[in-house]
């Protein structure tokens, strides 16, 4: 689960809240309800109303009570559809659910949530220059899937424009990049991302920059990442991907051996590992042992009977 907006990142929200012209907005509404013929007391009422409302939501914002924020914002939503402050705190605390989901689909609806929210939002005035609006909202179609990519590309860079620099905006648009494989922009973001000299890479930032250059087919800097990667993960899906991708790299090269070491050590440390098997299979058929390589083809479906690959090539 990605973990986003801590206090300072609290902070950058509630900023967004507050910078909205509500002295100006007053001094419509009064002018437009006087010429009416609406009592002052009235006016004053539905202000009031109206603080509250936004002072309670910010505080429970504050608190990290996202599921809380979402129901209110959403009833009042209801009777003030327009509402610009309620559809951005609604669209940034439906992302916050959406990402401490475990089930895709309970994800998936929080996404679309805070896509339908902030894209509202967006027709609003308020929003035209509001790079967190942007933001918040490209890294939501990010997680909608690479369908998506190029609506990330889109609103990530748009709060860039907009000067909303925030630090993991080079990340994501590294991945959304790759994901439309477009590489070379690509690593040209995820170098952004490793410019802070204080702060080390994860493994998946590493892991996802090797994978770049692998398909630019800059091979000795993608095997470089991964050397790295491997150095410093402690993640065991994040090594095995590691071993995998590097893996394919010295096989590309004509090094075996090298190769057979990587999918070895993969099942050494996980247990059975279909893929690894699988390409065990693959890489004693390439020297042509074709025993060797159908007992490995068995070992991957029998470690994942769905595996199709290895039912495949045992049924040639």
């Amino acid at each position: 689960m990605e973990i986003m907006y801590k206090k300072k990142g609290k902070s950058s929200y509630k900023s967004q809240f507050h910078r909205v012209n509500a002295l100006r907005i007053i001094l419509i509404f009064l002018a437009v309800a006087l010429i009416a013929g609406i009592p002052l007391f009235i006016i004053a009422g539905i202000q009031n109303r109206k603080g509250i409302e936004r002072r309670q939501l910010l505080r429970e914002w504050e608190a990290g009570a996202y599921d809380t924020v979402y129901a209110l914002s959403q009833d009042i939503l209801a009777d003030k559809p327009m509402d610009y402050f309620m559809l951005t705190i609604h669209g940034f605390s439906a992302y916050q659910l959406g990402i401490s989901q475990i089930n895709n689909t309970d994800t998936l609806h929080y996404i679309d949530q805070c896509i339908w929210a902030l894209r509202k939002a967006i027709l609003l005035k308020e929003a035209a220059t509001d790079g967190k609006v942007y933001y918040v909202l490209g890294k939501a179609y990010y997680y909608k899937g690479d369908d998506f990519s190029d609506l990330a590309i889109a609103y990530l860079e748009k709060a860039l424009e907009l000067s909303y620099d925030v630090s993991d905006i080079p990340e994501y648009l590294g991945l959304s990049y790759a994901a439309a494989g477009d590489y070379r922009s690509s690593v040209e973001a995820f170098s952004h991302a490793l410019n802070p000299v204080d702060k080390e890479p994860s493994d998946k930032l590493l892991l996802a920059i090797a994978r770049s250059y692998k398909e630019l087919e800059e091979y000795e800097t993608a095997r470089a990442y991964l050397m790295r990667c491997l150095e410093i993960s402690k993640d065991s899906n994040s090594l095995i991907k590691a071993r995998l991708l590097l893996a394919e790299i010295y096989i590309r090269a004509g090094d075996f051996s090298e190769a057979e070491k990587l999918y070895l050590a993969i099942i050494e440390s996980s247990g059975d590992n279909t893929e690894a098997y699988y390409q065990l299979g693959e890489l004693y058929a390439r020297k042509g042992d074709l025993t060797q390589a159908r007992a490995y083809w068995r070992l991957s479906l029998r470690a994942d009977p769905a595996n199709q690959k290895a039912r495949a090539r045992l049924s040639q």
